[in-house]
């Protein structure tokens, strides 16, 4: 995790200086309830594509395509299920990195899935943890995660919240998870869960009360970040900064909010660091 979270610092830096290009995910439904989802990015060196599908009674199957951006030559196929695990968590890493307060100690976990424990890791990544606390809408999930990520479950979203320094929402919830007065001045949250236009897991008021507001695409969120489309009229998306644009904390107590969606270029550059691990 923290060789991701670097390889992502160093993509959006290319991305910042005009070296790197992301194509917003596009999605195909089915009758069935299958969907295909497709997203790319590009660097100077590489470019590829993530496919993937997901049916709600089936599961979902990943995959990424590495290609060579000077001749087109294909290089990998990539199962890209824990690629795309890890590199969510490190988007989330550079965020918290960048917009957390330094002292912050204490991480609150909404959800306990797969993809929860990744976006713990990134955080224990950049910051020096002592405390995480933990919640889910399954008291029997809740346990687990917290037995085996070393952390402390909390019967409501709202008690972990109001604790927590740094809040992850990695949910697939359709409405807000706690409410907008449990966060304190000075908390940074990773809202990561939700990339569908009419689901949100953090509350509108939150987001229009932030004081800064984090996208890591404003192009694919207008697509698809719920949290940000059901709270922002014109205005206030002129508010929102991209990731790449490497936002800093202004102030101790700001209440910062990163809209993790993920990235084709995301997937583009974890896909090419463990390409030259193996290739040499």
């Amino acid at each position: 995790m923290e060789k991701a979270v670097a390889v992502l610092e160093q993509v959006f830096e290319e991305w910042r200086n005009g070296k790197a290009q992301n194509q917003p995910r596009r999605r195909l439904r089915m009758p069935s309830g299958a969907v295909l989802h497709a997203l790319a990015g590009a660097n100077e060196k590489y470019f590829g594509t993530k496919i993937y599908t997901t049916h709600p009674k089936h599961g979902a199957w990943f995959h990424f395509i590495l290609y060579q951006a000077e001749t087109g030559k294909p290089l990998a196929l990539f199962d890209a299920n824990w690629l795309g695990q890890i590199r969510t968590g490190a988007a989330t890493g550079v965020a918290t990195k960048w917009l957390a307060r330094k002292d912050a100690r204490t991480v609150a976990v909404l959800g306990s899935g797969f993809q929860a424990a990744s976006q713990l890791e990134a955080v224990r990544c950049v910051r020096k943890i002592e405390r995480a606390i933990v919640w889910s809408r399954t008291p029997e999930k809740r346990e687990a995660f917290a037995k085996a990520n070393n952390c402390e479950p909390a019967s409501t979203a709202d008690e972990a919240v109001r604790q927590a320094g740094i809040v992850i929402t990695m949910t697939s919830a359709k409405d807000p998870l706690f409410a907008a007065e449990s966060v304190r001045a000075g908390t940074h949250i990773n809202a990561a869960g939700s990339n569908i236009a009419n689901r949100a897991e953090v509350p509108a008021e939150l987001v229009r009360r932030a004081d800064q507001l984090v996208a890591d695409s404003i192009e694919q969120a207008r697509i698809e970040a719920g949290d940000l489309l059901l709270a922002l009229d014109e205005q206030g998306w002129g508010r929102v900064q991209e990731l790449h644009a490497r936002p800093m904390r202004q102030s101790e107590a700001e209440i910062t909010l990163f809209k993790s969606i993920g990235l084709g270029l995301e997937d583009v550059a974890a896909a090419a660091w463990v390409y030259e691990q193996v290739a040499g």
